[in-house]
């Protein structure tokens, strides 16, 4: 996530792939401290949220960035995308 923010110039509330990472990797870590294992840290929502918190925010980078106030109230794709890929790899550890 450290690169992806490098490279892109993203960081949390900037409506990316990012604001579903961020969360999810913060409830994977929690819970991990927990001691919960990696399979119960995968099933965390938090990716899930931290994509629909996007439909919200004004997008200031990225391919929605382009699109301006006409994406508020819609997901970011990106984020969206990583919510499901994650929920798949919950599933498949799940």
């Amino acid at each position: 996530m450290e690169a992806l923010a490098e490279l892109g110039g993203a960081k949390r509330g900037d409506r990316t792939m990012l604001d579903a990472l961020l969360p999810a990797a913060d409830a994977f870590e929690a819970s991990l401290r927990r001691g919960e294992g990696p399979a119960v840290a995968l099933q965390a929502a938090a990716a899930e949220a931290g994509a629909a918190a996007t439909a919200a925010m004004r997008p200031r980078l990225g391919r929605a960035s382009y699109l301006g106030d006409r994406v508020i109230g819609i997901r970011d794709g990106g984020a969206t995308a990583v919510a499901i890929w994650l929920r798949a790899l919950s599933q498949a550890f799940g």
